[in-house]
C-alpha cells in the first residue's frame, strides 16, 4: 500500500540542507554517547545506592509530570546502568548513520529513547546535574528527532527551531554579561577569566598570558558574535552561513582555552542549522515526498515550542534575566548562558590523608584530582566534551558553595574507607588502596605562575595556604 506523500518543494522542505542534517543527528548523538558514558562511569559513586549524595526517588513527593523519570518510584544501580548502555548503543547507532537509512520515524524514536532516558538521569542528578548544558543537550536532542532520515527532505521548522535555541544560547550568554559583570562592559574579563574559569586546559596558561590589548580584543569579538551574529542566522544565505562559522570560530577558541564538558562543542554543532550546502559544496539538492504523518508531527512540534517560547523570550528582555532556567520538568525550550560574572581570585580545596596516628606531626600526601588544579607542576588537561562532575563540584565548593557540603562530608569519609568506587574518580590516591588514618581539607590561593617562574622553578601555578576547610577527621 503507498503512503500518501506531499510535496515539499512548497514550503516543508529546506533546499540544500543536508549536510546539516548529517552534522546535527550525528554529532549530538556523540554528545550523548559521551554523556551516557559518564553516566556509567561516574553516577554510581556519586548518586548510586552507596553514592556521595544518593538518590532518592520522587514518589510521593513530586508528581511524574512535574519531575518526568524512570526513577520516579525506584531506583537501583543495575537500572542506571542499563540506561547508561542502552544510551550508548543508541547513540553509537545514530553516529554510524544506521537509524537514519530507514522512515523518519525510525530516528525520531531513536533520538526520542535517547531524550527520555538522559531526562531520567537527569531529573534525580541533583547537584551532579545541575549545569545548563544538560538542558541543552535534552533540547537538541528533541528537536533532533524531528530532522527526518534519508528518505525524507530536511524539514524547515525543525531547523528555525534548532536557530531559535542557538539565538537563546549565544544571545542570552552575551546580554548576561553585559547585564552581569562590569568587566565584560570594560573589555577587562579575560584579565581574570583563564586563571579562574572552572576547569582551565592544557592551553589556558598561554591564553592568560597574552597581550592585554589582545585580551581585550577578544571580548570585543565576543561580544558582537553573541548579541549580533545570532540574528544573522535567519539571514538569506551565504549570510547565515557565515554567520554559523563565525560561531563556530569562536566556539573552537573556547575549547582551546578551557573544559566546558560539551557546551561549546553542542553551540558548535547547533550553528550547522544554518550552514547550506550550496555554500559549501554547491551541490543541488533533489526534493523527495514526505509522508503526510511526518508533516503533521513535525508541525505539532513547531507549535509546541512555540507556545514554550514565551517565557524564555521573556526572560531575554528582563532586566532581572535568568541564567540556565528550565520552566518544565522535561528541560524544553529554556534560558541559557555563561559566566554573569567573573571571579577574580582562584582558590582550590586541596584533598590530603596520612597514614599516621598524630595528625600534629603527619606526613600528609596530597589527592591529585583529574581535572581541576592540584599540583603546581602538572600542566591540565583536555578533558572536553567529557564532563567529570567532581572536579566541577570542587570548584563550586572553593567558592563557598554551601550546596556542594551535603557530598563533600561523605566525600571525606569514602576517602577514609578507601571506597574503590570513589577513588576511581581521581586521578591519584597517594595510598594506592591503604585506608589513611586521618584525612582533611585546605583552602589555597592560586595563581598562574609567571613565565620567569615557569622557566625558573617549572610549575603551571604558585599556590599558597589560605585556611581550612574541613580539620582533620579519622577513620
Amino acid at each position: 500500500m503507498e503512503v500518501e506523500t506531499v510535496d515539499w518543494f512548497g514550503w516543508f522542505a529546506a533546499e540544500h540542507y543536508d549536510i546539516a542534517r548529517v552534522v546535527l543527528q550525528r554529532g549530538i548523538a556523540a554528545i550523548y554517547l559521551v554523556a551516557f558514558l559518564a553516566v556509567l562511569r561516574q553516577f554510581p559513586a556519586l548518586l548510586g545506592e552507596h553514592g556521595l549524595l544518593p538518590v532518592r526517588p520522587h514518589a510521593g513527593r513530586v508528581s511524574f509530570w512535574a519531575l518526568p523519570t524512570l526513577f520516579h518510584a525506584r531506583y537501583s544501580d543495575r537500572a542506571v546502568r542499563v540506561v547508561g548502555w542502552v544510551g550508548v548503543l543508541l547513540a553509537a547507532a545514530v553516529v554510524a548513520g544506521l537509524p537514519q537509512r530507514g522512515p523518519w520515524w525510525v530516528p525520531l524514536a531513536v533520538f526520542g529513547v535517547l531524550y527520555l532516558l538522559y531526562l531520567s538521569v537527569v531529573n534525580i542528578g541533583q547537584v551532579f546535574y545541575g549545569f545548563g548544558w544538560e538542558s541543552l543537550l535534552l533540547e537538541a536532542g528533541f528537536l533532533a528527532a524531528f530532522l527526518g532520515s534519508e528518505q525524507t527532505g530536511t524539514p524547515v521548522l525543525t531547523l528555525l527551531a534548532f536557530k531559535w535555541l542557538l539565538l537563546r544560547v549565544e544571545f542570552g550568554a552575551g546580554l548576561i554579561k553585559i547585564r552581569g559583570d562590569a568587566v565584560w562592559r570594560d573589555l577587562t574579563a579575560l584579565y581574570y577569566h583563564h586563571e579562574t574559569q572552572p576547569m582551565p586546559g592544557p592551553l589556558s596558561w598561554f591564553f592568560h598570558h597574552l597581550p592585554r590589548p589582545l585580551h581585550k580584543v577578544e571580548v570585543a569579538a565576543n561580544h558582537v558574535v553573541q548579541l549580533g551574529v545570532p540574528f544573522l542566522l535567519f539571514a538569506p544565505q551565504p549570510v547565515a552561513t557565515w554567520a554559523a562559522a563565525a560561531v563556530v570560530l569562536t566556539q573552537l577558541w573556547l575549547v582551546a582555552s578551557g573544559n566546558f564538558a560539551w557546551l561549546n562543542w553542542l553551540t558548535m554543532l547547533l550553528a550547522f542549522a544554518a550552514v547550506s550546502d550550496a555554500v559549501l559544496v554547491g551541490d543541488p539538492v533533489s526534493y523527495v515526498g514526505a509522508p503526510v504523518a511526518f508533516v503533521v508531527v513535525v508541525c505539532v512540534m513547531g507549535a509546541g515550542v512555540l507556545w514554550l517560547s514565551r517565557k524564555p523570550l521573556m526572560n531575554l528582555v528582563s532586566r532581572r534575566q535568568l541564567m540556565n532556567a528550565s520552566y518544565n520538568g522535561w528541560h524544553l525550550v529554556g534560558a541559557y548562558g555563561a559566566f554573569g560574572s567573573i571571579t577574580r581570585r582562584r582558590q582550590e580545596i586541596v584533598v590530603e590523608g596520612t597514614l599516621d596516628a598524630d595528625p600534629e606531626h603527619a606526613e600528609w600526601r596530597e589527592y591529585g584530582f583529574a581535572g581541576k588544579p592540584g599540583d603546581p607542576r602538572l600542566l591540565p588537561r583536555q578533558w572536553a566534551p567529557y564532563h567529570l562532575r567532581l572536579d566541577w563540584g570542587m570548584w563550586f565548593l572553593a567558592l563557598g558553595s554551601r550546596a556542594q557540603l551535603a557530598w563533600f562530608e561523605p566525600f571525606l569519609r569514602r576517602l577514609l574507607a578507601a571506597d574503590p568506587a570513589t577513588l576511581r574518580l581521581l586521578a591519584h590516591d597517594p595510598f594506592d588502596g591503604v585506608p589513611p588514618a586521618w584525612v582533611r581539607a585546605r583552602i589555597f590561593d592560586y595563581r598562574y605562575s609567571s613565565p620567569r617562574e615557569r622557566r625558573s622553578q617549572k610549575v603551571w601555578w604558585v599556590r599558597t595556604p589560605a585556611g581550612t576547610l574541613v580539620d582533620p577527621v579519622r577513620r
